[in-house]
């Protein structure tokens, strides 16, 4: 029996608030963490991420102070990610509160972190999160938060992250990411149909139709957003009601 399908609001916080941009720039406002880590959970969310998303690039550490103020709020699953770079980072956050934690820059980097996460803690707590671009040579994974381009592929780097092990795949694309013009289901569907761990599908959600074709076209596992959750464009109980209706197993 397939597991539910999961949705997932993602806090992008930089200096202790959440922010939100369009293609990874221009960053807005949106308001406090833990305020909407508590909404989001008492409204029906399958689990949180937060994401310090200038640490990898300012080179410290994530705020743990603010994950444990957000877990202390919420009740559901929460994955922290930002400047995750040693074994002494993820047990300070998995302490701090989280469950699991998402690594990029630092794996991308030293792929032997996801092995070192997986040994230490287990596969579930450590989350892959690849941030790819399709470039005119291909889908490519990119570091410091989109400043950077790598030359790994995206579809060869999601298969060694998962034999590294690595419990899932959290894939934005940089192209679709805040145009809200839906999720690049065609990677989203070879990363599913290449892999054999979960798939997020992160990136281009702007109503309820896209999440739907993230699950049924992209294969997705879970969906992930941001601003339309913040800005109250999408209620999450209208949204699984309407995933629902259109034959998708959500948790109501």
């Amino acid at each position: 029996m397939a597991l539910a399908r999961r949705i997932i609001p993602c806090l992008d916080v930089k200096n202790g608030e959440t922010v939100k941009g369009v293609n990874f720039v221009g960053l807005r406002s949106a308001g406090n963490p833990v305020e909407l880590g508590k909404a989001y959970s008492q409204a029906g969310a399958d689990e949180l991420v937060f994401l310090d998303i200038t640490a990898s690039f300012e080179g410290r550490k994530t705020f743990t102070e603010m994950v444990t103020r957000v877990a202390e709020a919420i009740n559901i699953p929460f994955t922290v990610g930002g400047g995750i770079n040693e074994l002494a980072d993820v047990e300070r956050l998995l302490y701090a509160g989280a469950d699991k934690v998402s690594v990029n820059s630092a794996a991308l980097r030293r792929p032997e972190l996801i092995e070192e996460i997986a040994t230490q803690f287990g596969s579930q707590v450590c989350v892959c999160a690849i941030d790819a671009r399709h470039d005119e040579d291909g889908w490519h994974c990119y570091l410091k938060g989109g400043r950077e381009r790598t030359e790994r592929g995206l579809f060869e780097w999601a298969r060694e992250a998962q034999e590294r092990g690595a419990g899932e795949i959290l894939f934005t694309s940089m192209d679709h990411d805040g145009v809200k013009t839906g999720y690049a289901n065609e990677a989203l569907a070879q990363l599913a149909d290449n892999l054999n761990i979960p798939v997020i599908a992160s990136g281009g959600a702007g109503k309820k139709e896209h999440f739907r074709d993230a699950f049924l076209l992209g294969k997705a596992d879970a969906a992930l957003a941001a601003s339309v959750f913040h800005f109250g464009e999408i209620a999450i109980p209208e949204l699984k009601k309407y995933l629902h209706d259109e034959g998708i197993d959500v948790r109501l």
